[in-house]
């Protein structure tokens, strides 16, 4: 069940958007030359005058999409029969994705493959002295408390189809980001962030529950179709 593509739907949307950005392009181009000309002279100023490269937001599918290739090779590597893990699979009645869901005999976990190059996540935490602390992540210096609300509810999700008897928690793996040399893993509100080398870790915890892997990756396969 380890064999999907991961990253596909990403990349089908990523190619979608491109298409679209460059045909708004050779428009902008060809309104160009018809104000100057159809000739070399129309042509230069259009290459010059219009910008070819395509939006940040649609390059942000193609970053996401390699996110969760680079994840998917490390959980794949760990996949046998005592883990499985599932790729780019549809959340019922939503366009959104789950990047990964992966069965182990103490739970299952949804992984979430986050691409910030270059960028540092942390947990920081406001008020607490006076008023009730406030819990939450930044990277790159900004405030991205939405990650940790959608992995939640992607959560609450699985666990409809799973059933509150069978554990299920939540972790963001961000890949190419700046993380310090020592520590750097931590949790927000029940939600593990780390990086792809430290999945190992977190999957293999001890643990006295023994899930059926096979029974509830089925079941979860079914539930949750490939993107």
């Amino acid at each position: 069940m380890s064999g999907e593509s991961a990253g596909s739907s990403a990349f089908r949307e990523y190619e979608r958007r491109r298409a679209n950005d460059l045909a708004a392009i050779d428009v902008r181009r060809s309104q160009v030359k018809e104000r100057f000309g159809g000739g070399r002279i129309g042509s230069a100023i259009a290459a010059v005058a219009v910008d070819d490269s395509v939006k940040a937001s649609t390059h942000v599918w193609k970053q996401g999409a390699i996110g969760e290739q680079k994840v998917a090779q490390v959980l794949d590597g760990l996949a046998g029969a005592e883990l499985i893990a599932l790729h780019d699979r549809k959340l019922p009645k939503s366009r959104a994705n789950v990047d990964h869901l992966v069965v182990t005999p103490s739970g299952v976990w949804v992984i979430d493959a986050k691409r910030y190059i270059g960028k540092r996540p942390e947990r920081y935490q406001e008020g607490g002295f006076f008023s009730a602390a406030s819990v939450g992540i930044k990277v790159g210096g900004r405030k991205r408390d939405s990650l940790i609300d959608g992995m939640l509810g992607q959560v609450d999700q699985v666990k409809t189809v799973v059933g509150e008897n069978v554990p299920v928690r939540g972790a963001l793996c961000f890949v190419d980001s700046d993380w310090p040399v020592f520590g750097g893993s931590f949790a927000v509100r029940g939600v593990e962030v780390l990086w792809p080398r430290r999945l190992p870790k977190l999957l293999k915890q001890p643990s006295d529950f023994k899930l059926n892997v096979q029974e509830i990756a089925a079941l979860l396969s079914q539930s949750f179709v490939p993107a």
